[in-house]
């Protein structure tokens, strides 16, 4: 992967690269940032920089690997011998035992080539098949990482090894790897990735340089979707529904985001916790919730948090912020009903609730218990907007 072929976070790119021209690079870091923000992609090209034969900078301070030497060639095709990964992982019917990320290795390559890097957790889950379970970085990868690290590199002058998702990194295992970031082998490299920094023990954080992605701009997913020959006034449409997410953008436009029929599954949702007292909707809310038990914690949770960005583009509506609000044209249509609903009486709480349903997902609470509790919660918090509603 070589920087030009990314889009995007141009400021980080001329840090990262500025690091390599001053012969400053940090031995451990971390970039944060949400889904779809290249922290992948830029992570590789600049892992791919530093290894290059031939690399080349210019006055404007950017730089780039030269994508044609043997370290580079092989960089591209992920099968670098100095280059190593680590990411979350979970027993299928093929692995079902002790696995660790090496055993998946085939799989990672091949999605992370054929998506141009693009990946969000669920993408991972659902193709290396344990889309309904928890995957986590355990204690077996922890002592590859330090036994992998301690041998000499084999042909590159650093060794480099990216933990993606490293929140992800289970609680019992993480004190392994502390002594290696603190002291690390001479010229090896961590790249730590995470769209949670906060869900990362702080002895971690403290030992890393920390670089922080932002969303992408929407001319950057417009330049993106272009070069997949995707139609203008499709990009047009797709970007307010992305919010900066380039992988998100890309499952759109390839039509493979579940988020299509997310705005269905809320409205549904919704009218039926209006309707629940007035209306004795618990039959419907039962059947509900069991088909949200049924999609898997990771859809659980992207609907969850499509959900809170409904209620906070309702929100800005509602309260005369229109041009802030990011929604396609089915959406707002359905936020110029629901609106009204959402305003100072409940608007913390939903946001507290949804917060709390996506923390107590990933710890394992029963979907069908969640999201009864969070339908009966919403009845109340509707019911009392409805008031203020009606008053006016």
């Amino acid at each position: 992967m070589q920087f030009k072929q990314i889009n995007g976070q141009l400021g980080i790119r001329k840090k990262l690269i500025k690091t390599v021209h001053d012969n400053r690079v940090s031995h451990a870091q971390l970039f944060y940032g949400p889904e779809g923000s290249r922290k992948l992609a830029i992570a590789l090209a600049y892992a791919q920089f530093i290894n290059c034969k031939n690399r080349h900078f210019d006055a404007d301070g950017n730089g780039d690997s030269c994508g044609i030497c043997p370290s580079c060639i092989k960089y591209e095709k992920l099968i670098h011998p100095d280059l190593h990964f680590i990411y979350p992982v979970a027993r299928t019917k093929e692995v079902d035992k002790d696995p660790m990320s090496k055993d998946f290795i085939k799989t990672w390559r091949q999605i992370l080539l054929e998506n141009d890097y693009r990946l969000s957790l669920n993408d991972w889950y659902a193709v290396a098949g344990f889309e309904k379970k928890q995957g986590i970085i355990n204690a077996d990868d922890c002592s590859d990482i330090l036994r992998t690290l301690s041998y000499k590199s084999y042909e590159s002058e650093f060794k480099v090894m990216i933990i993606w998702m490293a929140d992800r990194l289970f609680h019992a295992a993480a004190p392994k790897i502390l002594k290696i970031l603190e002291e690390p082998p001479e010229k090896s490299l961590f790249i730590l990735i995470t769209e949670n920094p906060e869900k990362i023990i702080s002895t971690i954080l403290s030992r890393t340089q920390m670089v922080k992605f932002p969303k992408l701009f929407d001319e950057d997913i417009i330049k993106e979707l272009d070069d997949l020959s995707c139609p203008r006034e499709d990009a047009n449409r797709i970007v307010p529904l992305a919010d900066g997410n380039l992988t998100r953008a890309v499952r759109i436009f390839k039509k493979e985001e579940e988020e299509l029929d997310y705005l269905d599954k809320f409205v549904r949702w919704m009218r039926l916790c209006y309707d629940l007292y007035n209306k004795n909707k618990l039959k419907e809310t039962l059947e509900f919730t069991a088909e949200m038990a049924k999609i898997g914690r990771e859809r659980q949770k992207n609907f969850l948090a499509y959900a809170e960005r409904i209620i906070r583009n309702a929100m800005l509506i509602n309260y005369n912020n229109p041009q802030l609000a990011r929604l396609n044209e089915d959406e707002k249509e359905f936020v110029k009903k629901f609106g009204p609903f959402i305003n100072y009486v409940n608007i913390p709480d939903f946001a507290t609730e949804l917060e709390k349903a996506q923390y107590h997902i990933e710890r394992n609470a029963n979907p069908n218990i969640l999201f009864m509790d969070l339908s009966l919660t919403f009845t109340i918090l509707l019911m009392s907007a409805a008031k203020t509603v009606k008053q006016k």
